[in-house]
């Protein structure tokens, strides 16, 4: 029992910034209908930004963070206005190639300037702690307890706020919120740059537990994608929903069956679901 105790914690932790990764992409394709192939290298990029705001301007972890998600969102809003919105009305895999071509220019750019070594992030919560018997670290209790309040948060904009209803106006129908007033192309914008922000926090969140490499973003893309489709394209409560599920599928499967086959696991795990109700466990009405 005290093993699968602790698997669970370390699948919460897992899924955690799972959450956060799959949040962001799930709101671009759900408002713009883009897949962000440069997702996963947002993700790297905000660890890189945290870890600069650490080791060179000796920023203190919490303002490291903040400091990385908003460079990200400037980043978002960049891409957003560049590259994305002139491929709108274009067929589809035209802004499928200039995401691709985002994800090598970003990976370059990070090899260029950090070259291709591992690095971890310095963070003041590294020691110990026994949580009812489970061993953990701080920083995994960061790691869910940060998690959860971004993911409170970003629910609260978008369901209490003027400026979170009419990016659900715009992901349900872009020419009916054009028509009421809505400037779809503000709110792409502004989804861009807090899907971003969301990548820039989930990385900084676990760059002091896992390693900092210019190819970490790939990895982390095809998780993410898995998530979004086993939740429902576009769907935010779904995102929430297939993070947990591939994070605890993978963290069981290596500690009772090999952590060699727990990818195996969970996208078999991820098949069956698919199986029963293709279009996700979440998703929209047509």
């Amino acid at each position: 029992m005290q093993l699968f105790f602790q698997e669970a914690l370390n699948g919460l932790v897992l899924g955690s910034i799972y959450a956060l990764v799959a949040l962001g992409l799930a709101l671009v394709y759900g408002t713009m209908q883009i897949p962000n192939f440069a997702h996963g290298h947002l993700y790297m990029l905000g660890a890189y930004a945290a870890f600069f705001a650490i080791t060179v301007l000796h920023a203190p972890y919490w303002p490291a963070m903040l400091f990385a998600v908003i460079v990200l969102a400037g980043i978002g809003l960049v891409l957003e206005r560049v590259v994305f919105r002139q491929l709108r009305g274009a067929p589809d895999v035209n802004a499928v190639i200039a995401a691709i071509g985002v994800l090598f220019t970003l990976e370059s750019i990070a090899r260029l300037i950090w070259g291709s070594d591992f690095r971890v992030l310095p963070t003041p919560y590294d020691h110990p702690v026994n949580l009812f018997g489970l061993e953990a670290s701080q920083q995994q209790l960061i790691v869910v307890l940060a998690t959860a309040v971004l993911v409170a948060a970003l629910y609260w904009f978008l369901k209490r706020t003027l400026t979170g209803a009419t990016i659900e106006a715009v992901s349900q129908s872009r020419i009916g919120a054009s028509l009421v007033g809505i400037d779809a192309n503000r709110v792409n914008m502004l989804v861009f740059a807090i899907s971003a922000g969301l990548a820039a926090a989930a990385a900084t969140l676990i760059a002091s537990i896992n390693l900092i490499f210019p190819e970490m973003g790939f990895v982390v893309l095809l998780k993410a994608f898995a998530i979004i489709v086993l939740g429902g394209m576009g769907s935010i409560p779904g995102a929430i929903a297939g993070a947990f599920i591939l994070s605890f599928a993978e963290s069981f499967s290596a500690a009772y069956i090999s952590a060699s086959y727990q990818d195996v696991v969970a996208f078999a795990i991820l098949v069956v679901i698919l199986t029963v109700k293709p279009t996700g466990l979440f998703a929209r009405a047509g």
